[in-house]
């Protein structure tokens, strides 16, 4: 009976002892943080809070890096689903949230599971990336190489050296030569070439008249190119890659030249224009290595440089994210200037024409640095006239008038120089 009673009594211990165990060990995974996909997180924050914020600055609202150590994780659950609610709950965490932010009102977001908030503060966890090290300027010694510099060095002291040992090795065979009594050969002097020249008028006469032509043809071309700057790239106070915006991220033009809609002119677009998207965009996305592998001109930290000048002008606290008031003028150089005498009406050749921007303006999508593409010469205008298609359908305007004239000319098209396109008044008023 001793015996039974000491194995009972064996057996409660061992019971307790896994009781115990499992209770411990169902606490310490409870306050572990659950496993998470930080891939999975970043779709989820750029779907839902990049608008808002960024990880490493403050943006509309605050930075979110390593949010998840600020604040308890069940406390996040409630404030991203519904913050509007906890703070109107009187959560005094909630209220204290909203009060430093300036009282900026949070979206809340209700289909978000806890699941998909643990992947987001996993992706907000990500430690910062380290920048790329910094490029070796040219002319400094590499590691294991020789600067360019130190080569043309090298080859310079190497050049003088054999031009001195060829005038010593001269003047050593003049010295020999006169010291044995030889007699160095003399050139006979021959009558100078401007005298032979002089003396011969036939050649005299066609070469006046071959200067003479020579002189009259480049000074007529010089005169032909006088106020004509195709190829013009001047240096911007703020650096525009229209092959970012218009070509990588396929901004249409009248998105920042809205005016050429309706306007003789296509006009400079405001800086709040391009605040509508730098409010957010702080920084060129992407790792150094895709601008290098563009140009090696403009890297990520050349680009993010000038979105900071972007700033400076408009008077943007990134900190804040707020404006300051205190603004600058950015003064931009023209490229594309027509003469005072000459009328040119955008909404005319954009909205009436349908005419692409890249007629006149070149592939402006490719364009790091943008330049007058065409001529922009009369002879120019009069050949687009002369070739161009008048485009007829839609436009009721157009279609009595352009029966006329394709009868009148026994065409099917009727192109802009037959509808008058050529009179001098039409451009020259």
């Amino acid at each position: 009976m001793i015996q039974v009673k000491r194995q009972n009594s064996f057996s409660r211990i061992l019971t307790l002892a896994a009781v115990v165990l499992l209770t411990l060990s169902s606490s310490l995974f409870a306050q572990d943080a659950p496993a998470a996909d930080a891939k999975a997180g970043e779709a989820l924050f750029k779907a839902n809070c990049a608008a808002c914020h960024k990880l490493y600055k403050p943006m509309t609202g605050p930075l979110l890096h390593q949010v998840s150590e600020k604040y308890d994780r069940e406390w996040l659950y409630k404030w991203i689903k519904n913050s509007q609610g906890l703070i109107k709950s009187g959560d005094p965490l909630a209220v204290k949230v909203y009060e430093e932010n300036g009282n900026k009102v949070m979206n809340s977001f209700p289909a978000l599971s806890n699941a998909d908030i643990d992947n987001i503060l996993a992706y907000t966890d990500t430690p910062m990336a380290t920048p790329p090290p910094p490029k070796v300027p040219n002319g400094e010694v590499q590691p294991g190489g020789v600067s360019n510099n130190l080569i043309l060095a090298i080859l310079g002291f190497v050049l003088l050296l054999l031009v001195a040992v060829l005038f010593l090795v001269n003047n050593t065979l003049n010295k020999f030569a006169s010291a044995q009594g030889i007699e160095m050969p003399v050139e006979e002097k021959r009558k100078p070439i401007w005298k032979a020249f002089v003396e011969n008028q036939f050649l005299v006469l066609v070469s006046v008249i071959f200067l003479l032509l020579g002189s009259a043809y480049f000074a007529y071309g010089w005169m032909s190119q006088v106020g004509v700057d195709q190829g013009y790239m001047p240096v911007q106070p703020i650096h525009y890659s229209h092959r970012i915006h218009a070509g990588e991220n396929a901004i249409e033009c009248k998105y920042c030249h809205s005016s050429a809609r309706v306007s003789k002119h296509s006009g400079i677009p405001s800086l709040n224009v391009c605040m509508n998207c730098h409010k957010s965009i702080a920084e060129v996305a992407g790792p150094e290595s895709e601008f290098s592998s563009v140009t090696e001109d403009y890297s990520k930290e050349f680009y993010d440089k000038e979105i900071q000048k972007l700033y400076k002008a408009v008077g943007w606290d990134e900190a804040t994210q707020s404006y300051t008031g205190e603004t600058q003028a950015v003064e931009w150089v023209r490229i594309h200037n027509l003469p005072d005498f000459a009328y040119f009406n955008h909404s005319q050749h954009v909205s009436v024409a349908g005419i692409e921007c890249q007629k006149c303006h070149g592939p402006v999508e490719e364009m790091e640095v943008m330049y007058q593409y065409a001529p922009l010469t009369m002879g120019w205008c009069i050949n687009c006239h002369r070739e161009t298609n008048v485009k007829i359908e839609g436009n009721a305007y157009y279609e009595e008038i352009h029966e006329q004239l394709a009868k009148k000319y026994g065409v099917e098209k009727v192109t802009a120089a037959q509808m008058g396109g050529l009179e001098c008044g039409k451009c020259h008023y």
